[in-house]
């Protein structure tokens, strides 16, 4: 994995994901591809100093993906939107978070993907990928 993705904050955007669920793994790969100009580093939140560093609890980090920028921290929907502005280099995905409307459907389908995520098709989890660097605690 390269530095961008897993080394020290280079980015615009720090992403914090469950490094041992597959379909969140696959996502990650999604963003990366997504992400030609390198604004975005992730990191498995099981990693050490992660949590730590990033002011989130375990069962915070395990219950959403998390994108981080500068003090703003956002979880879930709102995350996934500030990461694909971040990735693609473009503000359309924030701004239509922030219609109520398209906020409550984007919420409730992210809950509905982040409760059913272990059902979905994934790849080999990043901790699976990474034994070495993640910590044997889990949620």
């Amino acid at each position: 994995m390269s530095d961008r993705h897993s080394g020290p904050d280079k980015g615009e955007l720090d992403l914090i994901f469950d490094g041992r669920c597959g379909f969140c793994t696959r996502a990650v790969g999604w963003v990366r591809i997504l992400d030609r100009h390198g604004r975005i580093t992730t990191h498995a939140y099981q990693q050490p100093d992660v949590l730590e560093r990033f002011g989130l609890t375990e069962s915070q980090a395990h219950a959403a993906v998390w994108a981080v920028a500068g003090q703003t921290k956002t979880a879930g929907a709102a995350a996934v939107a500030a990461t694909l502005d971040t990735a693609l280099g473009i503000r359309i995905f924030g701004r239509l978070y922030r219609v109520p409307p398209v906020r409550i459907l984007q919420d409730r389908v992210y809950q509905w993907v982040a409760d059913h995520r272990g059902k979905f098709p994934g790849v080999t989890p990043w901790c699976e990928q990474h034994p070495g660097q993640c910590s044997t605690r889990s949620t």
